[in-house]
């Protein structure tokens, strides 16, 4: 597996985002670490290697999350991981890049409004034809990881409402959220295809869909969740996001037939997420039915029970779901820092300190 984390680069004073990617990208290079451009000005991504455990990957992200928030100190900002920036305009100059250009140039205020980040979390799928069809496997878990991982209420200043509001953002693109069923790999090649041709999309790279096969690597591609807070919490989500994967590949193999979701149903499931993460109900897309969110939790634990047991990660899983559903997502974090500030600004400085959570200090 591995994981690509996308953060936002703020002022450490004011809080608002600071278009310097370019020069911290630079920098990164300069300490030995790559990383690469995102749509606005204001972030970055970094990529872990290929791992193999949860180890591994935890050691991986937090000596990129270090190095990262090294070359963004050395040109006059901080890391910070949320899924939207909590202050700032609306409109953003795109990334110094040939393709985000052409992007500004064909979507307009869509490019420009895009200054959010996400945790993209790839597992090891080498057929194409089963990629795809563990995608329609996964796709009724998605608004579960969704309510895990939301992590943006706070926007322009102000609370949206929403737990996610990230999701909300990303959703105006035309191929965004929870995928359709798709019969086949050629039945996914020709939609994508039909889509480039109408100029819906410059290529499938742009393919955004919360699961996909990915573009360039032979994995499965999660998308859907918001960048959390720290390293603990993402490693928490990428485990859990590789047993779905394993459970889903065995039901293949096993020729399982996948839950018959309603893609309808699954929308209105993801948007309860996005609203509610984990406080409140959300609903269960297999059953059409409210559940608590805690609910839907203990049955993705159950559903993926094996896997964790195959990968020995299911007591570690276990206890780290608790701990979450105590002290809650980074969207209730955000929310109870705002009613103890009372300043957004606060918010963010002590949320980019949570970004380095367990890493070791930055260098000098």
């Amino acid at each position: 597996m591995g994981v690509e984390e996308e953060f936002l680069l703020v002022d450490p004073d004011t809080g608002l985002p600071q278009m310097r990617n370019s020069a911290v990208i630079s920098t990164a290079t300069e300490l030995g670490v790559s990383l690469q451009l995102e749509l606005s000005q204001c972030q970055i991504e970094t990529n872990s290697p290929v791992c193999w455990d949860s180890n591994g990957l935890r050691t991986h992200l937090l000596e990129a999350r270090r190095l990262a928030a090294a070359a963004a100190a050395r040109n006059g900002s901080r890391l910070l991981a949320t899924g939207t920036p909590p202050a700032g305009p609306a409109r953003m100059p795109v990334s110094d890049s040939d393709r985000y250009r052409a992007m500004a140039r064909r979507f307009g205020t869509l490019a420009l409004e895009q200054g959010i980040c996400g945790c993209h979390v790839h597992v090891d799928v080498p057929d194409r034809e089963t990629r795809v069809q563990v995608c329609n496997h996964v796709r009724p878990w998605l608004p579960t990881l969704l309510a895990l991982s939301a992590n943006s209420p706070l926007h322009r200043g102000i609370d949206s409402g929403f737990a996610s509001w990230r999701t909300i953002l990303w959703s105006r693109w035309p191929v965004s959220g929870p995928p359709p069923y798709f019969e086949s790999a050629d039945a996914y090649d020709d939609l994508v295809a039909m889509l480039v041709d109408c100029d819906c999309l410059l290529d499938e790279r742009m393919v955004y869909w919360d699961i996909r096969p990915s573009s360039h690597l032979p994995t499965v591609e999660v998308r859907v969740c918001d960048v959390m807070p720290t390293v603990d919490q993402t490693v928490l989500v990428a485990t859990l996001v590789r047993a779905l994967v394993m459970t889903a590949v065995s039901a293949v193999e096993r020729g399982h037939d996948p839950p018959g979701v309603e893609l309808a149903t699954l929308r209105i499931a993801n948007w309860m997420a996005a609203r509610d993460g984990l406080s409140g109900l959300g609903l269960d897309p297999r059953t059409a039915q409210p559940v608590p969110c805690a609910r839907r939790v203990e049955l993705l634990l159950d559903h993926v029970r094996e896997a964790l047991d195959e990968l020995g990660e299911r007591r570690r899983v276990e206890a780290a779901l608790r701990c979450e559903l105590a002290r809650g997502n980074g969207a209730i974090w955000q929310r109870n820092a705002l009613a103890n500030s009372r300043s957004v600004g606060q918010v963010v400085r002590s949320a980019t300190e949570r970004t380095l959570e367990h890493c070791e200090p930055l260098p000098a």
